[in-house]
């Protein structure tokens, strides 16, 4: 039984989890602060209320919404945050919309386009993915759903999975099916 601690393997599965929570809390916060800045008042601020409900539904503890909150009104400091949209073409010709918030665009691009090129995607101009895709409240729904083979179904997965670890970024949106 040497080696067989069972409090080792809840260790380890806890520091896992751990790190998973802290990504999603720490783009959840992100949104707070660039809502923030319309007003600090979730009852008159819809994008701060929207914002603040994904954060409680996702267990965000009370404080550290408050903190983002007052972080992204200006009066704890702190790095300007703002949005950005990229666009992208995935493997086998699918289109990706990235939605990022962030506090230096110029980085934030740079380690998007080598995510991209890992995992044989490009960059696109501004415009040229949007038009398959209609904005229909917050969510962007494909209007022309894209077939994958296999093999470039499972480079888009990991794509993907490489996008969403990325802390930037908060939506990622594709026509792929």
């Amino acid at each position: 039984m040497s080696g067989h601690s069972k409090w080792s393997q809840i260790k380890n599965k806890k520091a896992v989890t751990d790190i998973k929570k802290g990504q999603i809390f720490g783009k959840l916060a992100k949104i707070i602060q660039l809502a923030s800045r319309k007003g600090e008042d979730p009852n008159t601020n819809p994008d701060l209320r929207a914002a603040v409900e994904k954060a409680k539904a996702a267990n965000m503890p009370a404080d550290n919404i408050e903190r983002a909150i007052k972080k992204g009104g200006g009066k704890s400091g702190g790095a300007t945050l703002e949005s950005a949209r990229y666009e992208a073409y995935g493997p086998g010709g699918v289109a990706i919309i990235i939605e990022a918030v962030t506090d230096n665009k110029n980085r934030t691009v740079a380690e998007i386009k080598h995510i991209l090129s890992e995992h044989n995607a490009k960059l696109a101009e501004t415009g040229s993915v949007t038009w398959a895709f209609e904005k229909k409240g917050n969510e962007w729904f494909s209007k022309m759903p894209v077939a994958l083979n296999e093999k470039d179904a499972k480079t888009f997965d990991k794509l993907m999975e490489a996008l969403d670890n990325h802390d930037d970024i908060q939506e990622i949106y594709s026509n792929a099916e």
